[in-house]
């Protein structure tokens, strides 16, 4: 079945391979250009939607009967041999992923005594009961009513209200100064604990007040429970100093409900709330949200606006029906498949599927934002609603979606120029200087002063604010930090665009370039190695290093950097030439090999591309050779690649799916192979 019978690399077979691949691939383009992917993974979206559409009355409007069959088929497919649910689908069981799973199933029609709901059940109550749930399950708990408010930190909408300004000291820890999806999700949260909103007591809810707790309801210790949370879940333990912050703002909290003063501040945050799209930032704040407009008036239009775009985050593959960790991933993925098309020599061969990715790219950069485009700010004050400048820039899905992202607009970018070179009469027309011009004005703009770039916003305060990260699960999530992958993105972008329009602001994209791989330089640990911090991990964060570092002109052949990420990952390469690593590298921070040291097609594909970046091939061919033959060897009769393990991460503890990955990388890498290597 397999394509390559022996070890030696031919060009016929890498581009046929190739060509398979690409086709293969072409097959699975929407009409729009775009191509669609799971990016479901995590376990405690889903659950959030569901007690969502059930509080406010709306379940069974929302989801059919099919609905509802595959969310189950979904939860039962995911549920671990001990009866438990994880963060995400390939997770050890937490309280997190078990009682919200297992609320989730309630809701949607099963027994308490169908043998899924039993197993789970069993798993709460011998890790002590749903007291011992993380503040994010509390907190969606008391929204459902099977638990208290008093067993819950405070979430005061009164920090909204706290001075910005740095020079008062305070302002530092203001909220506007959180990382956008840290803020977002809060924000929605804090309206919601601030007038203790909850469902009505429903049967359905007093059994579950029985169920998810060893001894009786009416006598659980809510003090007690605020800070109780499972070993299982427990990532980021509170500091002391956390305990004492919520301990205060508890006792505090008697003097707040009802007064005027809490009154203005939920008044502060649903001002907010209006500047959000109906999409929102992401699946978390969605449904918060979209519970505030119901709390705040059932019958308002912002709630019946929010119902239909449920349906954006909802995804139904072999393994059931999700929700997905935004409203897809379709502009991101779109972006590295036209660069690793366009990489292998063969793009006038599909130009067909070029030119609908064009057109994607080119539409998603001028998306709607509440009667403008994402070349446009959004509107109003920035500072009203402390968001970064987006003209020029692009989102990570869709154009609906709007939120602009430094690496996103960087790929968009690398995109749009890659796509330039092609006969216009094929692809579409380039997309113009003026919109080039505006995306490399909000690159620059993100660079942060330590020379890296973050994600949505620049750094706005101070690593020490991780010392009030409440989530227990999640690790930096407070502010928004410099990553490697984002700081290389940005210097590849501002290079492959120098290279077209050398005087364009050219001291100021040098300078950029400069503090960049003083930055990535920075973050290279001692064995070679990046952190990487959105995919699995040490591969995916060196491929991004190597390519940083070539943006400037560095190889094997003149930066020792270069020199020991290719040595680092070449000591972990598999005995069949590929790589394969696990996610515990994510949360150990220590790389993690895949049981009986088996690769997978994904980080082989992206130690390829680390290696030939960083000119390793110039030295010595024999382990690229033999990670190209792994590829190859483990390609289809279809073009396909097979499903491995999962690939994505955020915030170091959960992980995410790529689905789209395990086709896009190999292509890129022997599209690299091919023309770099092979010099076809």
């Amino acid at each position: 079945m397999w394509r390559l019978r022996s070890e030696a690399v031919c060009e016929p077979e890498v581009t046929s391979a190739l060509r398979d691949g690409i086709s293969f691939y072409a097959k699975l383009q929407q009409e729009d250009g775009h191509w669609p992917g799971d990016y479901g993974g995590p376990m405690f979206l889903m659950p959030g939607l569901v007690i969502t559409c059930y509080v406010t009355g709306c379940l069974d409007t929302v989801l059919t009967a099919p609905h509802k069959a595959e969310m189950l088929r979904y939860l039962r497919n995911h549920q671990n041999a001990d009866g438990g649910y994880g963060l995400h689908i390939e997770g050890h069981s937490t309280m997190f992923g078990t009682a919200l799973s297992y609320v989730t199933m309630r809701i949607l029609g099963l027994p308490a005594e169908d043998e899924t709901c039993k197993a789970a059940r069993r798993w709460i109550l011998d890790h002590e009961g749903a007291t011992h749930i993380t503040s994010w399950g509390k907190f969606w708990l008391a929204v459902l009513g099977c638990y208290s408010w008093d067993g819950m930190n405070p979430t005061p909408p009164e920090i909204w209200m706290l001075p910005y300004a740095t020079w008062t000291g305070i302002g530092l820890a203001h909220p506007g100064r959180f990382w956008c999806h840290c803020r977002m999700v809060y924000l929605p949260m804090s309206y919601v604990y601030g007038m203790r909103g909850t469902g009505k007591l429903t049967p359905l809810v007093r059994s579950l007040r029985q169920e998810l707790y060893p001894g009786k309801y009416e006598s659980i210790n809510w003090n007690a429970a605020r800070n109780q949370c499972a070993s299982t879940d427990l990532y980021y333990p509170h500091p002391w100093i956390q305990d004492v912050l919520w301990w205060s703002l508890y006792k505090a909290e008697g003097l707040l409900l009802g007064s005027s003063l809490r009154k203005k501040a939920l008044q502060e945050v649903m001002r907010h709330d209006e500047n959000t799209r109906y999409v929102c930032i992401g699946p978390v704040n969605k449904v918060i949200n979209m519970l505030c407009c119901w709390f705040e008036d059932p019958d308002s239009e912002a709630f019946k606006r929010h119902i239909p775009r449920l349906y954006d985050f909802l995804w139904v593959a072999e393994d059931g029906m999700k929700m997905q960790g935004y409203n897809g991933s379709q502009l991101w993925d779109t972006t590295f498949a036209v660069q690793a098309i366009c990489a292998t020599g063969l793009a006038n061969e599909f130009s067909d599927c070029l030119r609908r990715a064009h057109q994607y790219v080119d539409v998603t950069q001028a998306s709607p934002m509440q009667g403008t485009h994402v070349r446009e700010d959004a509107p109003g004050p920035l500072s009203a609603w402390y968001r970064h400048i987006s003209k020029g820039a692009w989102p990570f899905s869709t154009r609906d979606h709007g939120w602009p992202i430094s690496d996103c607009s960087s790929e968009g970018l690398k995109a749009a120029l890659s796509l330039a070179v092609l006969d216009p009469a094929k692809v579409g027309a380039p997309i113009s200087d003026e919109r080039l011009f505006d995306c490399i004005n909000v690159i620059l703009s993100y660079q942060n002063g330590d020379g890296g770039w973050a994600t949505y916003e620049n750094t706005r305060s101070y690593s020490a604010l991780e010392l009030i990260n409440p989530s227990e699960t999640f690790g930096d999530i407070v502010i928004d930090y410099s990553y490697v992958e984002c700081t290389s993105a940005c210097m590849t972008s501002l290079a492959e665009f120098q290279h077209k329009y050398p005087q364009h602001r050219r001291a100021e994209i040098l300078g950029a370039l400069k503090r960049g791989q003083r930055f990535t330089e920075k973050q290279q640990r001692a064995d070679g190695s990046w952190y990487g911090s959105w995919g699995v991990c040490f591969t995916y964060a060196a491929w991004f290093g190597c390519e940083a570092l070539a943006a400037v002109g560095k190889t094997v052949a003149n930066s020792e950097a270069q020199l020991r990420a290719c040595e680092f990952l070449l000591s972990k390469q598999c005995p069949d030439g590929g790589w394969g690593e696990s996610y515990l590298s994510c949360q150990d921070k220590v790389y993690s090999q895949l049981e009986g040291q088996k690769s997978q097609v994904v980080n082989t594909a992206w130690a390829i591309l680390a290696l030939i970046s960083a000119g390793y091939h110039h030295r010595d061919t024999k382990q690229i050779q033999a990670a190209v033959c792994c590829l190859l060897r483990q390609q289809m009769p279809s073009g396909d690649w097979p499903q491995e393990h999962i690939t994505g991460v955020f915030n170091r503890n959960c992980m995410i799916t790529y689905a789209n990955y395990r086709n896009i990388f190999p292509i890129w890498a022997l599209g690299r192979y091919r023309t770099e290597v092979l010099k076809l």
